[in-house]
């Protein structure tokens, strides 16, 4: 026999919600195959078979949060002991055929008349969790388990006789909640997933734990367009990767996160780290939620680097593959909200950083050029959310500038970036 536990991830996971269960009871597995689905604060991960076996019993059901090292399902030896459950419909059609368990499981049902609380006691989580979404009252089911505990495969037998009158009542408790609510109206009720109720809680964390403030400015991005339009064919031609609109950003950001230090430190108690290195985070929009991976070493890197490191982690997070690694750590964070038309927000720290860079829609507008002309500008607002408990609002508005001013005169990243 052998303990199905949940890994250790990390050391700032310490545990985890099954999201999905890729076996089911009596299933023979191979070392390797994967078994079950861990959703984390982070990432997703599959947890594997590290032998040969069969699903003996699954103790955790799909979602129910677990700890780290806790046992969620055990897995039995192989052979004829291993290959017991897949038997048991056999055993329900010709009682007469399994020699060894036929006297014992006789003795089974007989104990169950005993009243509904003893069956609901020895059956498995997952022949509990079937009983109520198929309506079955477990006090009827009767069990082939030596010991008289009810699996779910003795649900499902149960599940496929003719005669099923519980369903109905089953579903009325479901809509009695949400009736009463609003009689009348369609609802729907989701349980949120871990990232989610993750997100939310860093968010809430983040406000009240931070004095954020935030600054806005404007900035032409034309002199950027113009390099874009130019270059963006010999660019592509020589790095096999798109020129965007973020390696720009990045290479401002870093240029001012090195004339304003403290926007790159965090707060440790009554301490301010300082940190003389620069791991920007780019916040990606996935399936699941916000996910923030991380460009390590963003002063090092070339634009052809940071556009196709960037693009590489966005289609991991898209594709639910990130490893945690490139979720931890991060100095600083730029989001970019113009991708799906904001024109302006204001963004929230990302815990334990002090800054957060937004970018948003780049619009035409007239724009004075001087006393006598306008013009028609691509201008796009910046916001820059700050934690004013270390960073004063006039070394915030500076850096907004600069940044401004960096972008304005894209030359100057070469040299500031």
């Amino acid at each position: 026999m052998f303990e199905i536990k949940v890994p250790a991830m990390g050391e700032s996971i310490t545990e985890g919600t099954i999201s999905k269960w890729a076996v089911k009871e009596g299933d023979a597995v191979h070392q390797g195959d994967v078994l079950l689905e861990l959703e984390t604060d982070k990432v997703n991960l599959e947890i594997s078979a590290e032998q040969d076996g069969v699903v003996e019993r699954i103790v955790r059901q799909e979602g129910d949060t677990v700890q780290i090292g806790e046992v969620v399902g055990v897995l039995g030896a192989g052979g004829a002991q291993g290959a017991a459950p897949k038997a048991q419909p056999a055993a329900e059609a010709a009682p007469a055929a399994p020699v060894v368990p036929s006297a014992p499981a006789a003795s089974a049902p007989a104990a169950q008349p005993a009243g509904g609380d003893a069956a609901e006691l020895t059956a498995t989580p997952a022949a509990r969790k079937l009983a109520r979404e198929k309506g079955i009252d477990l006090s009827s089911v009767p069990a082939r388990d030596p010991m008289g505990r009810v699996s779910a495969a003795d649900v499902q037998n149960a599940g496929n006789r003719p005669a099923a009158p519980a369903p109905a009542p089953a579903a009325k408790p479901q809509m009695q909640q949400p009736d009463a609510v609003a009689p009348g109206k369609p609802q729907e009720r989701k349980r949120m997933s871990r990232r989610r109720l993750t997100i939310a809680r860093r968010l809430v964390e983040a406000q009240h734990n931070a004095a954020m403030l935030t600054t806005f400015n404007e900035v032409d991005m034309t002199a950027i367009l113009d390099v874009r339009k130019r270059r963006k064919q010999s660019f592509q031609e020589k790095h096999e990767v798109g020129l965007g609109f973020m390696s720009f950003f990045t290479k401002a950001v870093v240029g001012a996160l090195k004339q304003f230090p403290l926007l790159n430190a965090e707060i440790d108690g009554e301490d301010i780290i300082v940190k003389q290195y620069y791991d920007i985070g780019i916040a990606v929009a996935a399936k699941e939620g916000l996910v923030v991976p991380v460009v390590r070493d963003a002063d090092r890197l070339g634009f052809a680097d940071i556009e196709r490191k960037i693009g590489e982690l966005a289609k991991k997070a898209r594709s639910n593959t990130l490893d945690l690694s490139d979720l931890q750590g991060g100095t600083f964070t730029i989001t970019n909200g113009g991708v799906f038309g904001s024109l302006l927000s204001t963004p929230i720290l990302n815990a334990p950083q002090v800054g957060i860079l937004g970018m948003h829609k780049i619009q035409m507008r007239p724009v004075a050029i001087d006393q006598e002309r306008m013009a028609n500008r691509p201008m796009m607002y910046i916001a820059l959310s700050y934690d004013h408990r270390i960073v004063d609002g006039a070394e915030a508005v500076q850096f907004l500038m600069r940044i401004k001013e960096m972008l304005e005169d894209p030359e100057t990243l070469l040299l500031e970036g």
